[in-house]
């Protein structure tokens, strides 16, 4: 049975430069997923963008990418990061001139479609009322505070960008879980009506996404994780099953066992029975989880 390695390199904006680059250099991954984007990280960037239209995007993702492109090629190793943040296409021309000037020919794929900041009138007056979902408030209470809007693009973007032969897929405001659920969608196949392959891939997403918070950096029993200031960062190896297991390199601290993922999937949670996505509407009390020190 088909099975790939998905890693996570990166947990939000300014997490460690170390880890994407040990996982780069292993050579034990197929993918490379980081994630830079939180809402506060959205407002920023819009911000800068405001005062710069070529600004906007994580400017250290640019810099990973000009350190590590060869290893990055040679390896064999596609990138997904939404460090493209409110300005996916800047972001995405820097990364081309840096790799023209190292002779390296690659493919980088843009998605965009989730900035709906210059929309936001033109929606209102189509019917969207933007109320505070938890407590009604009306939208016109902060519509002059707003700095950034987005909306949540779905996976099935991800795996077009690597159908049409992207080794590295730029985005804004897609699904954190969704930078390796793309990469699913495109390895194995699978179908907007596949729910149940989609809820697996969306939960194993989800574990990885934020970094070392499932190897050790959430863990309850902070004090008992062996050698956290080497802490590895997650690899997801995945079937077209969506059966899977979660590893770190070998010459890495950090810990990963039932309590250390039940940690990380309670902290992504809200109803964990109706959690929704774009692409799938997940029931989080219907998994298990062995342990396998294998």
């Amino acid at each position: 049975m088909k099975q790939i390695n998905i890693a996570n390199g990166q947990g939000f904006w300014g997490d460690s430069i170390d880890a994407p680059v040990k996982l780069i250099k292993s050579g034990k991954i197929d993918y490379l997923t980081l994630d830079y984007l939180a809402e506060v990280t959205m407002s920023i960037m819009q911000s800068q963008k405001l005062k710069d239209p070529e600004m906007g995007y994580a400017r250290d993702f640019v810099q990973l990418i000009k350190n590590n492109i060869s290893d990055i090629v040679n390896n064999n190793i596609k990138v997904i990061a939404n460090a493209g943040g409110v300005n996916p296409k800047a972001c995405s021309q820097k990364i081309l001139e840096i790799c023209k000037k190292q002779n390296i020919d690659i493919k980088v794929g843009i998605i965009e479609g989730d900035d709906i900041f210059s929309d936001i009138d033109s929606l209102m007056q189509l019917g969207a009322d933007f109320k505070n979902m938890d407590t009604g408030e009306e939208f016109s209470k902060i519509k002059d505070k707003v700095y950034s809007a987005n909306v949540y693009i779905d996976s099935f973007n991800v795996s077009k960008a690597l159908d049409l032969g992207a080794q590295i897929v730029l985005s804004g405001r897609i699904t954190d879980p969704g930078l390796a659920v793309g990469p699913m969608i495109h390895e194995f196949g699978w179908s907007q009506n596949d729910y149940n392959l989609l809820a697996g891939g969306t939960l194993a997403g989800h574990i990885i996404e934020c970094g070392a918070q499932c190897t050790g950096g959430n863990y309850t029993n902070w004090k008992n994780v062996p050698d956290l200031s080497n802490i590895g960062y997650p690899i997801i190896k995945i079937d077209e099953k969506a059966a899977f297991s979660v590893y770190k390199l070998s010459n890495t601290g950090g810990i990963i066992n039932r309590e250390s993922i039940s940690e990380q999937i309670l902290y992504e949670m809200g109803d964990p029975k109706n959690y929704i996505s774009p692409d799938v509407k997940v029931d989080f009390t219907s998994f298990s989880i062995n342990d396998n020190n294998d």
